[in-house]
């Protein structure tokens, strides 16, 4: 009994209970399977500016949901598990999606506006920065001094890719840095226009 109330706890301190480990489940899905539709898929959903003037709008959207190979989509999935543990309750599910369609907004015209040599971008890792940024300012809104700490850990992480390029962990690979920065700053602007609720489980 004690070990079934032990694991019932730790579940739901890392917000894989009930409907929270169904959604994240539905996240991890979203973000892997794309990778069985091969390069083909990647290159018919990833960002490209031309395509998308020519009118395939999908792309805005399924770029955040293709990825480089196996290893960038695994790296994806990790940096979202770690978030969920954060700031899966930091809002309710609508107000999530809500969230992330404001920092897709964000990215894609960070990518429009303010990249047009930009030739073509696949991943999940902007959107990451955004949930990031818009959980730092639940912390703070909700009166916890830690999202003070996790946000200038933010900054400074950003700081580090404008000036000095990606972390080591992505040497080698193409990351454009740019787009944690938009993905940040439209997860900034939803955690400022949504209303965070005040449940936290540590």
């Amino acid at each position: 009994m004690n070990t079934a109330r032990t694991s019932a706890g730790l579940a739901r301190r890392l917000n894989l209970d009930g409907r929270y480990g169904f959604a994240l489940l539905t996240c991890v899905v979203a973000l892997l399977a794309p990778l069985a539709g091969g390069d083909a898929l990647r290159t018919a959903w990833r960002y490209e500016r031309s395509a998308v003037a020519a009118g395939q709008w999908w792309r805005l959207l399924t770029a955040h949901l293709a990825h480089l190979d196996a290893h960038h989509a695994l790296l994806n999935v990790a940096g979202l598990a770690l978030l969920w543990a954060l700031f899966a309750r930091s809002y309710s599910p609508l107000q999530w999606l809500l969230g992330l369609f404001i920092c897709t907004l964000a990215i894609d015209a960070g990518f429009w506006m303010l990249a047009p040599g930009l030739q073509w971008y696949v991943g999940a890792s902007a959107l990451l920065h955004g949930i990031f940024a818009c959980g730092c300012v639940a912390w703070i809104r909700s009166g916890d001094r830690l999202g003070f700490i996790a946000l200038v850990l933010l900054a400074a992480k950003l700081a580090w890719e404008h000036y000095g390029g990606p972390l080591p962990l992505m040497a080698g690979r193409p990351v454009v840095t740019a787009s944690h920065l938009y993905g940040a700053a439209g997860g900034l602007l939803a955690g400022v226009l949504l209303r965070p609720r005040h449940e936290r489980l540590y």
